[in-house]
C-alpha cells in the first residue's frame, strides 16, 4: 500500500485543504499519516478523522524582534530530529505540506530522506515557512496566477485550493429552514472569519433596518460576538460559527460578504458565490488578504472594499451593485481553471509517489 504523510498547522487554513484531500487519497489507496505540532489546532481537526497523528516540536521564525527568537530555533532543530525519526519509521512514498512553521522541519527531513515533497502556498506571496521549504520541494501548488512569478518555473503549478467535497453538496431549503428564512427573499451571508470581525459586524448591524426591507441576512459573527438585542429579528439569523450545517448555509446564500483569507475565497470560487471581499488591512496582517482580494477582483470573481473605506453607505452601494450584476460574477467564476483542485493536487501526489 502507498503511504503519504500530510503536514501543516498553526491555523485552520493550514489544515482544511489537507482534510479536503482525505477522501480522494483513500480512494487512491493511500495509508495516511499526519505530522503536526504537539497541541496545535491541527491535532484536534485531524484526529476526528481517525488519521494517525504525530506531534513534534515547533517554533516560529519571526521577522521582528521577540525574546522567543532566541529559543525557538532550538525547537525547530528538535522538530527536525523528530521528523527525521518519524519519516524513517513511516517510510512514506510522498509528503504533502499545507504550510505553517510545523511543516518546515518535516519538509527538510523529507529532503534528507530523499522522499518527494509537495507543498501548497495559499497566498499570492509565499510566507516565510514556505520560502524555507520551497528549495526542498519537487512541486509547489498555488491558488493565484500572480504567485507563479514568485516560484521556480519548473516546480510551480496553479491548482487552486482543495475544497471539502461536502461543502459543494449543500441543500438550500435546509439552510433556509435552519435560519427560519423565507424561500422567496434573497439572502446575504456575512462571514467574518473564524474569530469574526467586530468592525464588519458593527457596520452590517447598523445597516439591518435598510437591508431587511429587501434581503434576509445570515451572519456568522465569530465566537463571543452575538448581539442579544437582535435575537428574534425577522429576516436576521446570527451564529458564532457553523459546522456540519455550513454547506447548507452557503447553499442558501445568494451573495457573500467575507474577509479575504485564501481558503475562504477559494471556497467562494468553488461554490460560485458572488461576493464582496473586505480584506484585513496591512496594519493587521502582512497584507496577503489585500493581494488575494485584488487578484479575485482582477479576475472578475469579486468586488473589493478596503477596510479603511468601509462604512454603511459604501457597503450598501456595493450590495446593490453586486446583486444587479450577479450573473456576470457567476459566469466569470464558471470559467476558472481552479475548480477541480482536489483532483489536480491528487495527480501531482500520484506522479511524485510513482517516481519513488
Amino acid at each position: 500500500m502507498k503511504r503519504i504523510v500530510l503536514t501543516g498547522g498553526g491555523t485552520a487554513g493550514h489544515v482544511t485543504p489537507n482534510i479536503a484531500l482525505l477522501p480522494r487519497l483513500k480512494e487512491l489507496g493511500y495509508d495516511i499519516h499526519y505530522i503536526g505540532s504537539y497541541d496545535g489546532i491541527e491535532r484536534k481537526l485531524i484526529e476526528q478523522y481517525h488519521i494517525p497523528y504525530y506531534g513534534i516540536s515547533s517554533g516560529k521564525l519571526r521577522r521582528y524582534f521577540d525574546w522567543k527568537n532566541f529559543s525557538d530555533p532550538f525547537k525547530v532543530l528538535k522538530g527536525y530530529r523528530q521528523a527525521r525519526a518519524l519519516l524513517k519509521k513511516l517510510n512514506p512514498d510522498v509528503v504533502f505540506s499545507k504550510g505553517g512553521f510545523v511543516s518546515v522541519p518535516v519538509i527538510l527531513a523529507a529532503k534528507h530522506r530523499k522522499i518527494p515533497a509537495i507543498i501548497h502556498e495559499s497566498d499570492i506571496t509565499p510566507g516565510l515557512a514556505n520560502k524555507l521549504a520551497i528549495p526542498n520541494a519537487c512541486k509547489i501548488c498555488c491558488n493565484f496566477p500572480e504567485t507563479l512569478k514568485y516560484l521556480p518555473a519548473d516546480k510551480a503549478v496553479l491548482t487552486g485550493s482543495p475544497i471539502r467535497k461536502e461543502l459543494l453538496s449543500g441543500n438550500r431549503l435546509h439552510g433556509l429552514t435552519y435560519c427560519r428564512f423565507k424561500p422567496d427573499k434573497p439572502v446575504i451571508m456575512v462571514v467574518g472569519g473564524s474569530s469574526g470581525s467586530q468592525f464588519i459586524n458593527e457596520v452590517v448591524r447598523s445597516l439591518l433596518p435598510e437591508l431587511l426591507i429587501n434581503y434576509q441576512v445570515l451572519h456568522l459573527c465569530g465566537k463571543g460576538n452575538l448581539d442579544d438585542s437582535l435575537t428574534g429579528t425577522q429576516g436576521y439569523a446570527q451564529f458564532e460559527y457553523a459546522n456540519q450545517e455550513l454547506s447548507d448555509l452557503f447553499a442558501a446564500a445568494d451573495i457573500v460578504i467575507s474577509r479575504a483569507g485564501a481558503n475562504a475565497i477559494c471556497e467562494l470560487l468553488a461554490l460560485r458565490k458572488p461576493n464582496i471581499l473586505i480584506p484585513l488591512s496591512a496594519n493587521a496582517s502582512r497584507g496577503d488578504q489585500i493581494l488575494n482580494a485584488q487578484s479575485f477582483e482582477k479576475q472578475g470573481y469579486s468586488m473589493v472594499i478596503e477596510e479603511e473605506r468601509l462604512n454603511g453607505k459604501v457597503l450598501s452601494d456595493a450590495i446593490r451593485k453586486l446583486f444587479a450584476n450577479r450573473s456576470q460574477y457567476i459566469d466569470a467564476m464558471a470559467q476558472s481553471e481552479q475548480l477541480n483542485s482536489v483532483e489536480t493536487v491528487a495527480q501531482l501526489i500520484e506522479q511524485a509517489a510513482r517516481k519513488q
